[in-house]
Formats: C-alpha cells, sequence, structure tokens
C-alpha cells in the first residue's frame, strides 16, 4: 500500500487538473482562485466545468470559478482562513452571489482516503450469518434497474465513471447491504455503501466497505470515500474501515 503523502499527492495530482492550478497550491497559505477548467481528465460528475467549485485541504481554498466572479471572490476571502470559507455564514454569503447567476450550492463533500488496510473484528460473525457475493463489471449493471442502491452504485451504466466492483451481503435469496465504487478516475476509485435499514448496526456496512477497500488497494488503485457533514453513520463506517479526512470540497447546481 502506498503511504498517506503518496496517496494525497496522488489526489492532489489529480485536482490540480479539475482546479486549473498546481499541486502545491492546495498547500499554499494562501486563498487562490483560478479560472474554470473543462478538463478531459477530470472527475466527469456533471457535463463540462462547474460554475464554480471550492476545496480545502485543511488549510487555504482553491476556488476555480466563471470569470464573472473573480472580482467579487478576490475581494470576500481577502484576509479569510480558506477552510472556514466552508462555514455556514461564509456559504450563505457565496450562495447569495451565486444566486445572481442562476446557481446554487450544492451540500458539502468531506473525502476520505486510507490509511491502513483495517482488520475485520466481526468477520466470522458475518459470515456465517449471510452470504457474501462479488460482482465486477458488466455483472453489476442487473441492479440498476431496481434503484435500491443509490449511495454504492451509480443511477445508471455512466462510462465516464463506470461503477467497476460491488460486494453484496444476502439474506436468504435477499440482497440486504451492497458497497461498490465507481472508477472516478482510473487511479481513483471511490466506494459507497447502502445497508437496508432492517439490517443496519449489526457491522455490515463496515464489513463491506473493508471488504471493497482492501481489494481496490490489492489492485494497485486508490479508493476514496466521500460523505456529507451530517451523516454520522457514515463517518463511522468510515473510520471504522480504516480511512481519515482529507479534503472537503463543494461545487454548485442550477437554482
Amino acid at each position: 500500500m502506498k503511504t498517506k503523502q503518496e496517496l494525497i499527492s496522488a489526489v492532489k495530482t489529480q485536482l490540480a487538473l479539475e482546479y486549473n492550478c498546481a499541486p502545491e497550491d492546495f498547500s499554499s497559505n494562501e486563498n487562490i482562485i483560478t479560472l474554470q477548467r473543462n478538463s478531459p481528465k477530470r472527475r466527469h460528475y456533471i457535463d463540462g466545468a462547474f460554475f464554480f467549485q471550492m476545496v480545502t485541504f485543511g488549510n487555504n481554498a482553491v476556488i476555480t470559478s466563471n470569470e464573472s466572479m473573480h472580482e467579487w471572490l478576490k475581494d470576500y476571502v481577502k484576509g479569510k482562513s480558506g477552510h472556514w470559507l466552508f462555514e455556514h455564514n461564509n456559504l450563505m454569503d457565496i450562495e447569495k452571489k451565486l444566486n445572481e447567476y442562476g446557481k446554487k450550492l450544492s451540500q458539502t463533500h468531506h473525502m476520505f482516503l486510507p490509511y491502513k488496510e483495517a482488520a475485520h473484528k466481526e468477520t466470522s460473525s458475518i459470515e456465517n450469518q449471510f452470504e457474501i457475493k462479488c460482482f465486477e463489471d458488466k455483472a453489476i449493471h442487473q441492479f440498476y434497474e431496481g434503484k435500491m442502491f443509490p449511495n454504492a452504485l451509480c443511477r445508471k451504466f455512466d462510462p465516464k465513471r463506470p461503477d467497476v466492483l460491488a460486494i453484496a451481503a444476502y439474506d436468504g435469496k435477499e440482497i440486504i447491504a451492497m458497497a461498490g465504487c465507481s472508477a472516478d478516475t482510473p487511479d481513483l476509485w471511490q466506494v459507497g455503501i447502502d445497508v437496508n435499514e432492517n439490517y443496519r448496526g449489526r457491522g455490515l456496512g463496515t464489513y463491506l466497505v473493508t471488504e471493497l477497500k482492501n481489494e481496490i488497494l490489492n489492485r494497485g488503485k486508490i479508493p476514496f470515500y466521500g460523505t456529507s457533514l451530517s451523516n454520522l453513520a457514515s463517518w463511522g463506517i468510515a473510520l471504522n474501515c480504516g480511512f481519515y479526512p482529507v479534503w472537503i470540497e463543494i461545487s454548485t447546481i442550477e437554482k
């Protein structure tokens, strides 16, 4: 497994393509504003570039946006610590400005990287109770129609960020939990998890995410995990599986 610094460096190299900056800019003491860039090597979450997108690794903020916002942004972020721009009062000010362009902010995305290959605490218990099955590539497509796994899988097959691996737990013939990952880039694979509400609290989420994370690492890829600020159950799974918080992002959607 790569070291923590090697993993962070790989993420910064990827984000530099998307934020139109240099990887070292994410470690600067100054907030940085760049012109939005539609890199062909970006993570494909929307068609084209975001109107506004902001990221912090805990120190400064790097913001990429439409040029029409640059003058206002430069004035607004002056003298502010970058990571504090993600606090509610500052996001409200940014949202108000974005409304003038028919945009609004999406939720904040709190992103995690692995720091160890976590061992299972309840492996025998899970494997004795439930059947575990793995699926790859086209074998995953059978699960799109039911839309039962909105966090583990994409809504439909997306060739720009295809679902590549999934691990499911069965109780009899029923799938009661699934962890899946999409290849958001060739090397960065995003992990998600869904657990049937009747089976939560049994360690299924931690078991499946750990299995998936370790398999991604075994394939020489980088697993990353994202969740919202208030989803404490999801945070708990991430931490239990050997992930730790590394960066935070926010972008825009249509108003």
